[in-house]
């Protein structure tokens, strides 16, 4: 159910001539004081810096594997969706020979986007600056007064910039600008069984219900995506009310319900989810529930997937893709800042489930995950209020501490991977301990400029070099 697209070359070609840009512009900060997980504390700074932010983008998002969409949402060719990989637009269509691709959203003239439309289908991708068009693939198609342009002009080198690898898993499209990453299957590693357990109902895959619900939070992107990976302590306080409302007759919840024991599994790529255990687990709406066959689940995924991950739980898939499978809700935090995010989210269901199915599974999703759901505005509160105050001078400066479940990693036999107990900080560290490790580590495009840079001090210390450099600038511009 992993599928590749292969990188198709023409469009990442990017000619910058003589244009060299100061190394200082990137100035890399040292995190290694910021994250302590073995101690299990955290330097708020990551919620507020600016300069953090930015490297963020170059380090965490840049080489990382995002979230873009769901096949169900390109059906013939020049369907599009626009999303973002970090704050950098891109286009996300099915190509005319049915691949999915996806494009820097972005001119190659001037720079504004070739699509202003969230999603939609087309023909090309026309700039409305100055009528640059692009194909499907790519490929710049039109330009208008070609004629003022020099004889060296060549239209090849002014395709849109192409998302270099695509792969899909279970339906989810996923990109990266790595030029050479780790397979996403790879790097899923065994968080896919526990994906398995949301997207693997049957042989049908899912589909996306309801289009996409997008709102902005105040509060840093780490915040959302490390409670989805890591937080099911803060359920009984912070949605009482919710849990209020949706138990019988207004009463309060179960004790059952309240005190319930679980796994929170976490590995060393940031991944992190967090499940119930228990052989009833069922799915909340009640249509839902009657309608699907756990014998079936149990045969196709066994027994530990069904009594645990399969309904009520949280996931994060590092950096910034979440899921709950209970009610279908996917979601990715588009970072906007160091103080807020835009939230987009599908409800996405099983194919094989009939009309009256979905729509159950839908407006449950959206009653309590949604823009306006009765557990969602609950979480966006937290966040907010955290991000609200950790600006001031004291406040910023005070640790944070992510110490629950220290020392209860184990491998228990029944679940992939290490697992803690269900109240546990364990996902968060680990979350953490991933974001410090890629946010020190160099990127594929920072080993590139250091690459060029000692070609360019060892040319400049060898006899002939003026020509060798001039070589080597006309080979970099085709």
């Amino acid at each position: 159910m992993t599928s590749t697209i292969e990188p198709q070359g023409v469009a990442t070609t990017a000619p910058r001539g003589a244009l060299r840009r100061p190394a200082d512009l990137a100035r890399n900060i040292d995190v290694s004081g910021l994250v302590d997980t073995e101690g299990g504390l955290l330097d708020r700074v990551i919620f507020t810096d600016d300069d953090l932010y930015r490297q963020e983008l170059r380090r965490v998002f840049a080489p990382s594997w995002l979230f873009l969409a769901h096949t169900d949402q390109f059906h013939k060719p020049g369907d599009f969706f626009t999303t973002y990989m970090g704050e950098d637009p891109v286009i996300v269509t099915l190509d005319r020979e049915r691949r999915i691709r996806a494009y820097l959203n972005s001119c190659r003239h001037r720079g504004a986007r070739v699509c202003r439309a969230d999603f939609g289908t087309t023909r090309n991708f026309t700039c409305t600056y100055h009528g640059w068009s692009y194909n499907l693939d790519g490929s710049l198609v039109s330009v208008p007064n070609k004629d003022g342009y020099p004889d060296s002009f060549e239209a090849g080198q002014w395709g849109l910039v192409e998302v270099p690898h695509v792969e899909t898993y279970h339906g989810l499209i996923f990109g990266t600008w790595n030029p050479e990453p780790v397979p996403l299957r790879e790097s899923l590693g065994d968080m896919a069984w526990y994906m398995d357990a949301m997207l693997d109902h049957d042989e049908e895959g899912t589909v996306v219900v309801g289009g996409v619900h997008k709102w902005v939070l105040e509060g840093n992107w780490k915040l959302a995506a490390e409670q989805f990976a890591t937080d099911w302590y803060h359920v009984n306080m912070s949605h009482a009310s919710a849990l209020m409302v949706l138990s019988p007759s207004g009463k309060k919840p179960k004790d059952e319900v309240v005190h319930r024991t679980g796994r929170q599994y976490s590995d060393a790529n940031g991944n992190g989810a967090g499940f119930p255990v228990h052989p009833k687990n069922r799915f909340d709406a009640q249509t839902v529930h009657k309608w699907m066959d756990y014998d079936a689940l149990r045969a196709r995924l066994g027994e530990a997937r069904v009594e645990g991950p399969l309904t009520n739980g949280h996931a994060t898939v590092f950096p910034n893709f979440s899921y709950l499978p209970v009610n279908g809700s996917i979601r990715i935090w588009h970072p906007k800042g160091p103080d807020k995010m835009e939230v987009w989210a599908w409800t996405i269901v099983d194919r094989s489930m009939p009309e009256e199915v979905r729509e159950a599974q839908r407006l449950y999703n959206l009653r309590t995950f949604g823009p306006s759901g009765i557990f969602e505005q609950d979480d966006g509160e937290n966040w907010s209020e955290v991000q609200a105050i950790s600006n001031g001078f004291i406040t910023n400066g005070v640790a944070l501490n992510y110490q629950m479940g220290m020392g209860t990693e184990r491998e228990d036999g029944r679940h992939p991977g290490k697992t803690s107990e269900l109240y546990s900080d364990a996902a968060g560290r680990a979350f953490y301990g991933r974001w410090r490790e890629l946010m020190n580590t160099p990127a594929w495009h920072e080993a590139r400029h250091e690459n060029r840079h000692e070609a360019r001090q060892e040319n400049r210390q060898e006899p002939g070099h003026e020509n060798r450099h001039e070589a080597a600038r006309h080979e970099e511009n085709k």
